[in-house]
């Protein structure tokens, strides 16, 4: 079921662009509750960003070569597309994969300033990674494993920031 209001907001919420506020928001967030130790946060950031996208490339699309639905020639003709189709191969989907994992970290590492961070974030996430669906870029599949793939990063890499927080007394409180 598709119509043009949806289409525009999912072309939206799957867009790179369209976060930066909320992603604007949560750095504003981090600063006034970490302060200087904002550094080590924005660097697990950025490292987990890194090991999320290229994870979904390298060890998963690159490896399983699964067509995205809008390549597949047998049901191509089925999919309603809004933009383009994207890349060749579309398991795991690195939408869902980024998003979960930074979800994910977020929830963890801001938990004792915001309890709910991470059911916010983890809602944020499913919109993003729905709209690959309605979008007709991903099968639902895609999307789980990514969201799984995402959320073991995202544990992981909020792990490390912990040990690192531990071993270099930072008391940045996670």
């Amino acid at each position: 079921m598709h119509s043009p209001f949806f289409d525009v907001v999912f072309e939206y919420f799957s867009g790179r662009f369209f976060w930066i506020p909320l992603y604007a928001l949560l750095f504003v967030i981090a600063i006034l509750k970490l302060k200087w130790r904002i550094i080590y946060f924005v660097v697990a950031v950025v490292a987990l960003i890194f090991l999320s996208d290229k994870i979904s490339v390298y060890l998963f699309k690159e490896v399983f070569m699964r067509y995205r639905p809008c390549h597949n020639l047998d049901i191509s003709h089925l999919v309603h597309l809004v933009d383009g189709c994207g890349g060749k191969y579309g398991f795991v989907s690195s939408h869902a994969a980024n998003t979960f994992a930074l979800a994910t970290y977020l929830g963890v590492v801001l938990k004792k300033h915001f309890p709910k961070m991470l059911l916010w974030m983890l809602v944020w996430a499913v919109i993003v990674s729905y709209s690959r669906i309605y979008l007709g870029v991903h099968y639902p599949a895609d999307i789980v494993v990514g969201g799984i793939l995402g959320i073991g990063i995202g544990l992981f890499v909020a792990f490390l920031l912990k040990k690192l927080n531990t071993k270099l007394n930072l008391k940045m409180d996670i």
